[in-house]
């Protein structure tokens, strides 16, 4: 009798599974449909399967006021002929009791934005206790990988395991499979992806040229599961995933989808034939996310993964496995918790600007101020301007005579060359005129041009102790969808 121990299905299962597609930009497309409206939603509750995926006896993380949803996509390949799975899918080998594809997406509450934060399929947590679905017995708390909770314990197991791993309470369950995914991309015409060099992968049958290219249902089949590219693996592949999920919100808000009644009732009908949900999303839950989604694109749409701190970390029993970056993970799911923005950085007002840097420091620079505008205290008002920057000027102004000079001039002996460069960044708008044998005492004429001095500096001695001070939270690093789809 075969073992029904999730973890040797694990190992024995190919790693080129078909599951390798975007769990999430089906999810998406679920929700955008909301936007048609309620005649098209009225049926839509009745339509999607259901799923008991809440564990109401456990104690769970307390409601922190966003809509947050975990997207999974299972390795379940029921009703699929063999030799479509194996010739055209490039999806051979056995399926596992497991999710393969894993993604919270997180609405903020006026639905002008959205995060959405993928999860590595082997990353190794704490897994709560349970009642095995195999054998029935109650098991600890234990650990392993986040993607075999749903083989021990279902829905209800891996809610749990993510929303204790992570501090965020998960409002709503989506769980897609395959056939929903290629079928909502032909649904919508196909989506472009774009790719800086050709990828090629013999295992998931991806064979993409550089430049953009649109692919139809089965080709990004290929695209999203395809890990066999370079060493980057399951990460690359994440990566490539998010990427085909901000192109996807980028042609479904771009195009006419969301105003065409019959592509939109296409492109419904082909996600609800395989997507099952939360029994608590109901029709009305839909009606008020698609008042909430009008506003979304993919400037406000933030994609990033789990920071890792090891990508192999060796668990007996489990294999390799995926280590989270402990202080890495804590401050992206507080930003997520308190439905921050991931892309947002602090915004600081501008300080004044910075003196400019300098040879010669001002102090070692004579100055000789002369009213050339004939403003009454313009000479004065320089000198004192010059004085206040560090300038040794002789502090007695006068008249230079010969009428009302409109541009502000230095003279200066060529012989301190350097010494008139300090003077230059002081007043930049200046115009320098080179006086041979004028000596060390250089001359500012002040035209009717004069608008203040500019602050200089010297450059300080370096610091040899002098080390950068570490941030207490770490930074969290985030994409916009803008940023990561095509040009």
């Amino acid at each position: 009798m075969p073992s029904t121990d999730p973890r040797r299905a694990q190992e024995r299962t190919p790693r080129r599974r078909w599951g390798r597609w975007l769990a999430g930009a089906v999810s998406l497309a679920v929700l955008v449909t909301a936007c048609g409206g309620r005649a098209l939603l009225n049926g839509v509750g009745d339509a999607i399967g259901r799923v008991d995926a809440f564990d109401r006896s456990k104690e769970r993380p307390a409601d922190d006021g966003v809509t947050t949803f975990l997207v999974v996509g299972t390795d379940d390949r029921e009703g699929i002929p063999a030799d479509t799975l194996k010739n055209v899918l490039h999806a051979g080998g056995e399926s596992c009791h497991c999710t393969d594809t894993m993604m919270i997406v997180q609405l903020a509450e006026d639905g002008g934005r959205a995060s959405v934060v993928s999860i590595p399929r082997d990353s190794y947590v704490t897994i709560p206790a349970h009642r095995d679905l195999a054998t029935g017995r109650e098991v600890p708390d234990g650990h392993g990988k986040i993607n075999a909770a749903y083989g021990m314990g279902g829905a209800p197991l891996t809610v749990r395991t993510v929303e204790q791993n992570t501090g965020l309470r998960i409002d709503h369950y989506l769980q897609i499979n395959f056939l929903s995914f290629v079928s909502t991309v032909d649904a919508l015409g196909g989506v472009e992806v774009c790719s800086s060099r050709p990828l090629k992968d013999e295992y998931s049958g991806l064979d993409l040229p550089a430049g953009t290219t649109r692919l139809d249902g089965t080709g990004a089949l290929k695209y999203v599961r395809a890990r066999h590219l370079d060493g980057s693996s399951d990460l690359g592949r994440m990566q490539r995933q998010q990427k085909f999920l901000a192109q996807l919100l980028h042609q479904a808000t771009g195009s006419d989808t969301l105003l065409n009644p019959v592509k939109l009732t296409r492109v419904t009908d082909a996600v609800l034939k395989s997507v099952k949900a939360d029994r608590d999303l109901s029709t009305e839950d839909l009606v008020r996310l698609a008042g909430r989604l009008k506003d979304l694109s993919p400037a406000r749409a933030d994609f990033t993964t789990v920071p890792i701190g090891d990508v192999n970390f060796q668990v007996e029993g489990w294999g390799s496995t995926v280590r989270w970056d402990a202080a890495g993970a804590k401050a992206l799911f507080t930003a997520v918790r308190e439905g921050r923005p991931l892309t947002d950085r602090p915004v600081v007002a501008a300080p004044p600007a910075a003196p400019v840097q300098v040879t010669v420091a001002p102090g070692q620079i004579h100055i000789q101020v002369l009213n050339g505008a004939g403003v009454v205290g313009l000479g004065a008002r320089v000198d004192g301007d010059l004085h206040k920057a560090g300038f040794a000027t002789t502090g007695a102004p006068s008249n230079a005579g010969g009428g009302s000079t409109t541009r502000t001039t230095v003279r200066y002996d060529p012989r301190w060359d350097e010494s008139v460069k300090t003077v230059a960044a002081a007043l930049p708008n200046a115009e320098l005129v080179a006086t041979p044998g004028l000596g060390a005492t250089m001359q500012v004429i002040a035209g009717t041009d004069y608008t203040g001095v500019v602050g200089v500096a010297t450059p300080p001695p370096p610091s040899p102790t002098a080390a950068p001070t570490p941030s207490e939270t770490p930074a969290v690093t985030a994409s916009t969808g803008t940023e990561i789809s095509c040009p």
